[in-house]
């Protein structure tokens, strides 16, 4: 019987190695190869073909949705499995939006990584059990709310990739290089996100973008 071929894509090094070796004790499943960021993650997926890829969402550089976009595209037959920390109702949304077949967070058990990834390779799809009763606490929060509040699932996909890289310091010509854009259409999308989250400047933009986990605190010795 074939093995199920997957590609990890993490930017810790650490965190792959645990991961290549949790899989690696499974005999029905082979990790082929790894990635440290979303370009790297798509070369890698279009030289190996692997049946899965495991990844995270927050790596540097290119969006992991629009990588795990771009894959899909590439070949269908590779199904993506969001590998993260994040329980965010707004990132499920994102991720299945991206074409992704299962989000497992982090935390969760063992086997339930390997179970997402068997289930996710027979063309099912996975859920940590956690997320789901997140995503139902979240809708019914929603429900209760006596006034609207900004969105953040209001915004588009492509609003989103914007938002994280002008977040992390990127210029707009630079997030345009990045996601092969017009830098026309960047600024578009700069002023339709900061329209929709109410958001005035660049302070505003980041502390949203570390509120919605999007980037991380910088840690200072």
């Amino acid at each position: 019987m074939a093995k199920i071929r997957v590609l990890l894509a993490d930017d810790h090094t650490l965190f792959r190695e645990g991961v290549k070796h949790l899989l690696g004790t499974e005999s029905d499943i082979e990790v082929v190869g790894e990635a440290s960021n979303g370009a790297e993650a798509i070369h890698r997926a279009e030289a190996l073909r692997p049946d899965v890829t495991l990844m995270d969402i927050g790596m540097p550089g290119l969006p992991s949705f629009e990588a795990a976009r771009t894959i899909r595209k590439a070949n269908p037959a590779t199904k993506v499995i969001f590998l993260t920390m994040y329980d965010d109702e707004d990132y499920l949304r994102d991720g299945m939006e991206a074409g992704g077949s299962g989000y497992v967070l982090k935390d969760s058990a063992a086997s339930q990584l390997v179970g997402a990834i068997r289930d996710v390779a027979r063309g099912g799809s996975y859920l940590s059990p956690k997320m789901l009763s997140q995503f139902v606490e979240d809708f019914r929060n929603r429900l209760n709310s006596p006034t609207p509040t900004p969105r953040f699932s209001t915004l588009t996909p492509r609003e989103k990739e914007v938002l994280k890289l002008l977040a992390e310091g990127q210029s707009v010509k630079e997030v345009a290089c990045l996601l092969d854009l017009s830098v026309k259409t960047v600024e578009a999308h700069k002023f339709n996100l900061m329209r929709k989250l109410d958001i005035h400047n660049k302070a505003q933009l980041v502390q949203y973008a570390i509120q919605k986990k999007m980037i991380q605190v910088p840690v200072f010795a």
